[in-house]
């Protein structure tokens, strides 16, 4: 537990963002004057990491592609007490970044997330709002209470977050691996509008809509099986042997009535699809105690670290 002025980093992923990253280096030194802000070059082409450097950021990089393995490597590497997080495409708003910090620090929270609120019909294409809807109503029904906006860019941490959550995502998914991570451990977490623009002349999203978008779905279903095993593997049990009931019906019923089993291949397959429903349902309950014990030790290593307050 410290008393002192909290030590302020900006962590800023980006590739390919010359258009941008000076913007984004000179607002938020104006937003925040006391924060060290690191820019992590992921291979650009152009000269984001020249143009950060000569605004005066800290300029690292990340040869592995991909913002899951740039944030991973962040995460590692800065020390500080409070994180906050934005993509290099000057669509987030500097000036929120005080007022985020200071619910966190305030509500002692550990994730502050950035509720996008465009400011131009062009700054959210149609495809990302609606997929960003649909994901968020999944994780709602997948994990229960859950953000308005899982895929925001723009986030504020506490050092306890930063420093116990494992990173696992390669790219776009690490949004919501770092959603689900704060669900799953029920952590103290808060959303706060803030403006979104569109980016500017020269800069272009990254994103693809369908790729990344079945990419970021199918990361909630690796995740759901590791976190929700014993649900997971109960639903797939059961439409097992459902089928297995489905075939057998018609065989019982000829059995009964003529003591003789004519369809003896589709006997076999009832009987084998309820063998793998029985074993599905095994797999869930020892999933389940593993779960259980992977989650005590993210627990453990969250509550490792400090508290922070403020001064």
């Amino acid at each position: 537990m410290t008393s002192t002025q909290p030590r302020i980093a900006v962590l800023v992923p980006c590739y390919n963002e010359e258009a941008a990253i000076a913007t984004v280096v000179t607002d938020f030194r104006k937003a925040l004057p006391s924060a060290e802000i690191y820019v992590y070059d992921n291979n650009s082409r152009d000269r984001t990491a020249a143009v950060a450097r000569e605004a005066g950021a800290t300029v690292r990089s990340e040869r592995r592609q991909g913002k899951g393995h740039v944030v991973r490597r962040m995460f590692a590497d800065v020390e500080a007490d409070v994180y906050v997080l934005v993509d290099g495409d000057a669509t987030y708003d500097a000036p929120s970044a005080p007022r985020m910090i200071d619910r966190l620090l305030d509500d002692h929270l550990d994730m502050v997330v950035g509720l996008r609120v465009d400011q131009v019909q062009a700054a959210y294409r149609l495809g990302h709002r609606t997929g960003n809807r649909m994901l968020t109503g999944f994780l709602a029904s997948t994990f229960g209470h859950t953000f308005k906006d899982i895929l925001s860019g723009y986030r504020v941490f506490s050092r306890r977050f930063v420093k116990s959550f494992p990173v696992l995502s390669d790219g776009f998914e690490i949004e919501t691996e770092l959603a689900v991570y704060a669900l799953e451990l029920s952590l103290p977490v808060a959303e706060i509008e803030t403006p979104y623009y569109a980016r500017p002349e020269g800069s272009f999203s990254k994103l693809n809509t369908w790729r990344d978008g079945f990419r970021i779905l199918g990361t909630m279903l690796k995740l759901y099986r590791s976190e929700r095993p014993l649900r997971f593997f109960t639903v797939i049990g059961i439409l097992l042997a459902l089928a297995s009931v489905i075939l057998a019906i018609p065989i019982v019923i000829t059995f009964i009535e003529t003591g003789l089993v004519p369809r003896l291949p589709t006997a076999v397959l009832s009987m084998g699809l309820m063998i793998m429903a029985l074993l599905a349902l095994s797999s869930g309950l020892v999933l389940d105690t593993v779960t259980r014990g992977r989650r005590e030790m993210k627990m453990l290593a969250y509550l490792s670290q400090p508290t922070l307050k403020r001064s």
